[in-house]
This record gives C-alpha cells, sequence and structure tokens, in this order.
C-alpha cells in the first residue's frame, strides 16, 4: 500500500470515529423538537440496567442527597405527610432543596430529570401558610364538578410555588362503609359523584385536547402538575370499613362502583395511578395482575405509570417484609413502575436488579416501566425546564386562592332542615344579636377544624399548625361590635 492510500485510509477513519462522535453528542431525547416516543426510545437505548432500575424508585426526602439521586440514579423523590425542610419553610426555602435534589440527577450520566411528589389532597396541605381546602367528602357536597376544577387549578399553582410538580391526587374512593377512617378523602358513595369530581384532575394538569389518545397522560403547561388516580381500586369498600382490609364484592360491582372514576380520569389523560393497601376478594391489589396490567394498562388503555403506595411492598406479606424478595417479584410482575420505597432503597435495587439478572423479571417488564416514567417526564417538560421556576413563588397562599377556598366552605356547607312549624326561620342569624352561643372543643382550634392531612399525616390540634381563621374568630369578625359571643369549649346544656 503507498503513501497516498494509507493516508487515505487514515483520512477515513478519522472521519468515521468523528462522525460517531457527533451523533452520539447529538443526544435524540434532550431534542423538544422529536416525538415524544423517539426521545424515550433514544434515551432507553443509552440507558444501562442501574439506570433504568433507578428510573423505578421514589424515595423519601429524609434520606434523599444530591449524592444518593447521583449514585443510585433516583428518579423520584416524594415528601410524604410532615417530610418537610422544617415546620415554617417558606417557597424559597423549598425550591432550594427541590433544585439541590434535582442537581444531583442532573449530574448523573444521562443528565435524566427526578420528578418530585407531595399529597396535596386538599391543597398544598404538608406546606405552612398553603391554602387549605375542604376535604373531599366537603367538595362532593357540592355536587360542583367546576369549582372543584378551579381548586385543582389553584391547588397546582401552590405546589408549583414550592418547586414540585407532582401530586398524589385525587382521591377517587368510593366511600361505601362511613367506618372507614379515610371517609373524609371520599368524594361521595355515589359512584356518578366521584366520577364527575375527577373535573380536578383538568384543574391540575390542565385541559386535555380532544384530539388526544385515550390513556396518553398530558399536562399543559409551567403552572401544572401531574396528577395521581388513587388508590386502585375498591379501597372504599373494605369490609366493615377497616382501612387496607379485603373487599369483598363480584366483578360487576368492583366495575360499576369502585372503578368509574378511574375510567374518567385516564379520559382527562391523568399521568400516574396509585395501588390501594387493599385486597379484592382475597388478592393484595399490589399482586394483581389481572386488575393492574390486564385490566388497568390494557383494557383501560392507561398509558401513564403506576406507582405503589407507601411502602406497600414491605406489607404484602405477613409479618411485614417477611419474605421481601416475594414481594418485590410479584408486585413488579404485577404491573408496578414506580416503587415508594421509601426508605430502603438499596435493599429495594439489589434486590430488584438480582431478580432480573437470574431472568425470574424479563428486561420486557422492566422497559415497560422505565417508558411509562420517561413518557411523563417528557410530557411534563422536564427535560427542557428541569428546575424549579420562581416565578410561581406568590402563588403559595394567594388571596384569589383564599377567596375560593370561602367559596367551596360556603358551598360545602350542610343544613339541616329547620323544623316544619318553626315561626321564623334559625339560619342565618342576624348580625346584630343580643347574644351567639359558639360551643365545642374544634370552634377554636385551627388544626382541628382543617383535619387530616394538613402539615402532618394525621393534622395536628392547635391554633400555630399553620395560618388561617377558626370559626370563633370568624364569627367575633363578622357580627356587630354590640353582640355577645359565648364560647363553650365543652358545653353542659
Amino acid at each position: 500500500m503507498g503513501k497516498t492510500s494509507v493516508l487515505l485510509v487514515g483520512f477515513l477513519f478519522s472521519f468515521l470515529v468523528a462522525t460517531v462522535q457527533a451523533g452520539d453528542k447529538y443526544k435524540k431525547y434532550n431534542d423538544p423538537s422529536l416525538p415524544i416516543n423517539k426521545r424515550i426510545r433514544d434515551l432507553m437505548r443509552r440507558m444501562s440496567l442501574d439506570e433504568k432500575i433507578g428510573q423505578m424508585v421514589q424515595i423519601d426526602r429524609k434520606v434523599a442527597t444530591p449524592e444518593v439521586m447521583r449514585d443510585y440514579k433516583i428518579g423520584s423523590i416524594l415528601s410524604g405527610g410532615g417530610s418537610v425542610p422544617h415546620l415554617q419553610a417558606t417557597p424559597q426555602e423549598w425550591l432550594n432543596v427541590v433544585n439541590g435534589f434535582q442537581n444531583g440527577s442532573l449530574s448523573t450520566r444521562l443528565g435524566i430529570p427526578m420528578i418530585y411528589g407531595i399529597d396535596a389532597v386538599h391543597g398544598h396541605n404538608n406546606v405552612y401558610k398553603a391554602t387549605i381546602f375542604p376535604h373531599n367528602i366537603g367538595l362532593g357536597a357540592t355536587r360542583d364538578p367546576e369549582l372543584v376544577k378551579r381548586i385543582g387549578s389553584a391547588t397546582a399553582r401552590e405546589v408549583r410555588a414550592t418547586g414540585i410538580n407532582y401530586v398524589f391526587a385525587p382521591c377517587i374512593a368510593v366511600c361505601r362503609d362511613p367506618r372507614w377512617g379515610r371517609c373524609f378523602e371520599s368524594y361521595s358513595e355515589d359512584p356518578d359523584i366521584v366520577k364527575e369530581m375527577t373535573e380536578i384532575i383538568n384543574g391540575l394538569q390542565g385541559e386535555i385536547p380532544k384530539d388526544s389518545r385515550k390513556g396518553v397522560p398530558y399536562v399543559g403547561g409551567k403552572d401544572k402538575v401531574v396528577a395521581c388516580a388513587k388508590h386502585f381500586v375498591g379501597d372504599g369498600g373494605t369490609t366493615r370499613g377497616i382501612n387496607e382490609n379485603n373487599t369483598v364484592i363480584d366483578k360487576h360491582g368492583l366495575l360499576s362502583i369502585h372503578m368509574p372514576g378511574y375510567n374518567a380520569a385516564i379520559i382527562k389523560g391523568v399521568g400516574t395511578v396509585m395501588v390501594s393497601y387493599s385486597s379484592w376478594n382475597g388478592v393484595k391489589m399490589h399482586a394483581n395482575h389481572d386488575l393492574v396490567t390486564n385490566f388497568l394498562k390494557g383494557a383501560l388503555r392507561f398509558r401513564g405509570f403506576v406507582i405503589s403506595d407507601w411502602q406497600a411492598i414491605d406489607r404484602m406479606t405477613y409479618p411485614v417484609h417477611a419474605n421481601y424478595t416475594y414481594s418485590v417479584l410479584t408486585g413488579v410482575q404485577a404491573g408496578l413502575d414506580m416503587i415508594m420505597v421509601p426508605y430502603n432503597y438499596t435493599e429495594f435495587i439489589d434486590t430488584l436488579t438480582g431478580l432480573v439478572k437470574n431472568k425470574f423479571i424479563p428486561m420486557s417488564r422492566i422497559d415497560d416501566a422505565v417508558r411509562r416514567i420517561l413518557r411523563v417526564k417528557f410530557q411534563l417538560g422536564l427535560f427542557e425546564n428541569p428546575l424549579s421556576d420562581e416565578s410561581f413563588i406568590d402563588q403559595l397562599g394567594h388571596q384569589a386562592h383564599r377567596d375560593l377556598a370561602r367559596e367551596a366552605v360556603r358551598k360545602s356547607l350542610v343544613l339541616l332542615k329547620n323544623g316544619e312549624n318553626a315561626d321564623e326561620p334559625m339560619l342565618p342569624l342576624p348580625k346584630k344579636s343580643s347574644k351567639i352561643l359558639v360551643a365545642g372543643s374544634h370552634a377554636d382550634d385551627l388544626g382541628n377544624q382543617c383535619g387530616g392531612w394538613t402539615i402532618n399525616w394525621q393534622g395536628g390540634s392547635g391554633n400555630n399548625l399553620t395560618s388561617g381563621t377558626t370559626i370563633l374568630k370568624g364569627i367575633a369578625e363578622a357580627v356587630d361590635p354590640s353582640t355577645e359571643i359565648v364560647y363553650e369549649e365543652n358545653p353542659e346544656f
């Protein structure tokens, strides 16, 4: 071979290497002009097994650090009830914390952003000074889907004020037994009313375009968040109302009573669905492949991701955590895509990795989970705008939202009818009265007034829990100064 030929071969080799390197630098998944499916395919072909499994993990803020996010390629963080930077953290402090974790995710090899979830179930209820809306049981009493949609929109903006982009709401349980301790999270015992109230999803995520394919998740702007329909399915129908218990009902009853809300949520483009702790006819929902994979993902054509409930994998056996490998295997094979660990993430990652490498779980199941998670992240716009937008800071506790909460309270009040033979109606009370008795321990307790899921998981008592007006104070401000107000915390009638 002559000198000219050697130079030509060398040039061609260098050109090919440069072309391959340049092509690798052009990452289709970072190109917002491309269809989401192409971006997903490009990103997934670059991902290793540990990067894929990392996307399936959601950990609590308490164990998260930027280094953990980077080293374990964690896909999501949540703030469980009460998991806050500190009790009176400002929106700016929340933003700084969320961005710190996000920078850890962005420093990974592929720079896949994490998604941050929180239980904003009646407003941004974990956050100090956020607007607290009535619980679902009150909103259901309004029979006003349009009002609920506006509440969803206001909640989304307050959640964005703290840099968070994913909410575990709405709860679309159909409470069939008032002994269930979580009945306040249900809009109604009537499945038709629950179905109507899924309009909140259009407020949280934005109005889905009319030409959208059923089941494809949709988020319509920077002031919107990903929603989560929960808890799939039948959690409000357990025997004797016992929480996390067994729902005994035939398939027709399950589909006609407990399922309509999910079908409506999926039509509205809900991004995620959370599985229930409860069982259906003795089968744990987190292990129910027929309902999660065949029905939810198959028959209902849901294309978002399915998330477990808090530590639900651990609770699949009794005693809790008795056979963790079996629980991980059964849950992932049933169709869980993202697992809310939330603390023992290394054990989960090691267990799932071993199950895949030893071919107990096929790569096709892992790829299905990751594809769904990435679809939601792309739809949310996380790859273009991974860091929090500080322009929403002033939306937390905004006066317009407090006015909306007042409207919701007014419309949700249920008044028993005055006596048929009453000469004069008792209500409304005249502002100028000689004396008004206000009775009961909750009348001057803001924490009790707000109920569960307020700052902490089960709420709390006292007037320092968050900002607001107690019933007693509200009455005092509303009546004429000449009216005497008598408050009896524990009245003896």
